[in-house]
């Protein structure tokens, strides 16, 4: 088994499906990969099935009945990944928006930069983004500045979705305590690792819309961002986050700058 994991929850990625998987596999860092399905309608779980003799032992699917969120599906990831044993588990979109490449370098911010969160972040060096209006443009680099002002958390992209975490941030955070399923889930995960006091790191990338295939964006998802920063705030006042520093933290994480604040809050 490999030590890093990817998640790649699919709805409706017929078209993406078997063409992300054969990246991630063609990768020079050898990757395992998962693929949580939320009974695609279009077949999309029927692809996957049929790679699995062919990648057995590296490629799994897991199927879920209906359309449950995106925050479910990479709860039910990071259960899956802790209970088998990984270090290193990563999220990643299944419609090339995220580059595979990036994996490694996120991985390298882990594990051997001595990072607990690698982000895969669209604004820590500009605005990296290709092929989207300039109105979802802006909505999304507008939410990341409206979540740190409300949080004052130092993540210039608060909503990314494509990271690697260690195993110790997900075994830290109480993942049946999440509140958020949709576009709110990303910022919770960051600024609850923050809460707990983990080193996170932006790796610059570029965030390329998909070409193939319908994308999952709504109105909705953007109002529960909007009103959940300020729920999650709000609630943090009124809780302790505190953790057993990780047997990981050794001599050579001393000289990596932290971008988080003191563990005990």
């Amino acid at each position: 088994m490999n030590n890093g994991l990817v998640l790649i929850p699919t709805y409706n990625e017929r078209e993406n499906a078997e063409l992300i998987i054969r990246k991630v596999f063609s990768l020079p860092q050898p990757f395992d990969v998962l693929i949580i399905d939320d009974g695609s309608p279009d077949g999309t779980a029927e692809i996957v099935r049929g790679l699995l003799p062919e990648f057995e032992g590296r490629l799994f699917l897991e199927e879920r009945t209906g359309k449950l969120g995106l925050g479910t599906a990479y709860i039910h990831g990071f259960r899956w990944a802790l209970a088998r044993g990984y270090e290193y588990i990563f999220e990643m979109d299944a419609d090339f928006s995220h580059n595979p490449d990036d994996l490694i370098r996120l991985y390298d911010a882990c594990a051997h930069q001595g990072y607990d969160l690698a982000i895969g972040s669209r604004y820590i060096q500009g605005v990296n983004v290709v092929n989207w209006p300039m109105d979802r443009v802006l909505m999304s680099y507008f939410a990341s500045a409206y979540v740190r002002l409300i949080t004052r958390m130092p993540i210039m992209d608060a909503t990314a979705g494509f990271k690697c975490y260690t195993a110790q941030v997900l075994r830290t955070i109480p993942l049946d305590q999440i509140k958020f399923v949709g576009y709110a889930f990303q910022i919770e995960m960051k600024w609850l690792a923050y809460k707990y006091g983990f080193r996170l790191k932006e790796v610059p990338i570029i965030f390329t819309d998909r070409t193939r295939g319908a994308s999952k964006m709504s109105k909705g998802i953007f109002k529960e961002a909007l009103f959940g920063v300020v729920q999650m705030k709000i609630s943090s006042w009124f809780r302790r986050f505190e953790r057993v520093a990780p047997q990981r933290e050794a001599a050579t994480r001393a000289a990596v700058p932290a971008t988080s604040a003191p563990k005990t809050r």
